[in-house]
């Protein structure tokens, strides 16, 4: 885990404008949908893709496998301001507005948002990853490791879709329920170590961040067509509530020895799938209608050690007002999760490697849960 991985490849950071251009000069040079894909592949965004803009962008998109890498690019920047020319050239507001603001931002939580009723929805989670690899247990001198080149040649380092993902899911007061019946299915046999879950508790954050007294002004931001007040907060890892819980990965144990007679040696080893939890610090951005207290996005990120299995967790979520039989509630619409995590493990019968994940995840169909008919 000590080692560091020497990057063979980086992506070149551009600018919302610095794509689009890109993408004309595509277009007029009739690039097909593959080539186009892989000119999306090579490039990184140092600024928001919002979704307005990613559908003006459309026609310049000449097929499945570039659609396909601007929905990467849009989540891959979904944590990042947008270009400069997008923010709202806006004082801020003073010390006292905006305590103001924040003060609504409670009010909204504590009255509203935590009142919300038992409620169902569908959860539909697309999953982007790049180095998709199995591991299996290892013994002896032989890797049992499959699907692996022999001569360890690298892994796609380019995100891809690998497919979507339906279920039914709860919430109630604000906070989308684990079933506990929920299978847990191992890293090792389905490739996967999380599953874009629901993500931090929108009161529970608030509260920590409010009481760790890191809560500042940031800037303006236009979010689905509306000025947002946009605030920034950390939280220490002494006040942080913050679990960061990933299922499994690989532990490599010495399970026999060396021996020397007959000049033969006996070299055994053992692999059990262990989780990684842990509780951290973390950081991230509240954003405010400031004339309701409403909050219509909140970013979080996680404050990994270079040394842990998890080295990112960024996550945001977008809430907006949904009709539910007579009344409208504020519920999440849509998130993104980006991680990177070490696949595996401290398995030393691998290769060291990071594999990254991008989740992207759709909630509709809101109802009330049977028992509040």
């Amino acid at each position: 885990m000590l080692m560091t991985a020497m990057p063979v490849w980086a992506a070149k950071k551009i600018t919302v404008e610095e794509l689009k251009q890109t993408l004309i000069s595509l277009q007029q040079g009739k690039k097909s949908d593959e080539e186009v894909a892989l000119r999306l592949k090579e490039v990184e965004l140092s600024e928001e893709l919002t979704s307005g803009v990613l559908n003006g962008l459309a026609h310049y998109v000449p097929g499945p496998l570039s659609t396909e890498q601007m929905y990467v690019l849009e989540g891959r920047s979904a944590i990042l301001a947008p270009p400069a020319a997008d923010i709202p050239a806006v004082p801020a507001p003073d010390l006292t507005g905006q305590k103001a603001i924040l003060a609504k931002a409670v009010d909204f939580v504590t009255k509203n948002y935590m009142q919300n009723p038992h409620l169902t929805a569908s959860r539909t989670t697309a999953r982007f990853q790049d180095g998709v690899e199995n591991i299996r247990t290892n013994s002896g001198m032989t890797s049992n490791i499959p699907n692996t080149d022999r001569n360890w040649n690298l892994p796609n380092m380019f995100f891809r879709f690998l497919g979507t993902h339906s279920e039914p899911v709860e919430s109630e007061k604000g906070i989308e329920l684990i079933p506990a019946n929920k299978p847990k299915v191992p890293w090792g046999v389905n490739g996967q170590v999380s599953e874009g879950g629901p993500g931090p508790i929108l009161s529970v954050i608030l509260q920590q961040a409010a009481a760790g007294g890191k809560l500042n002004w940031l800037r303006w931001e236009t979010v689905n067509g509306k000025q947002a007040a946009v605030f920034s907060f950390a939280v220490d890892k002494k006040k942080s509530q913050y679990a960061v819980n990933y299922c499994c990965f690989p532990v490599t144990q010495d399970a026999g020895r060396m021996g020397y007679e007959h000049t033969e040696a006996n070299f055994q080893t053992g692999t059990n799938w262990k989780p990684f939890k842990t509780v951290v610090a973390f950081h991230g951005e509240f954003f405010i209608d400031p004339e309701t207290g409403t909050i219509v996005r909140v970013i979080t990120q996680a404050e990994l050690k270079p040394t842990d299995f998890v080295h990112q967790e960024d996550m945001r979520i977008d809430y907006g007002p949904v009709a539910v039989g007579d009344k409208t509630y504020v519920l999440p619409l849509d998130s993104f999760t980006l991680t990177e995590v070490v696949p595996n493990g401290d398995n030393y019968a691998a290769r060291y490697s990071v594999r990254h994940t991008l989740f992207s995840v759709t909630y509709k169909d809101y109802r009330l849960a049977p028992a509040q008919k």
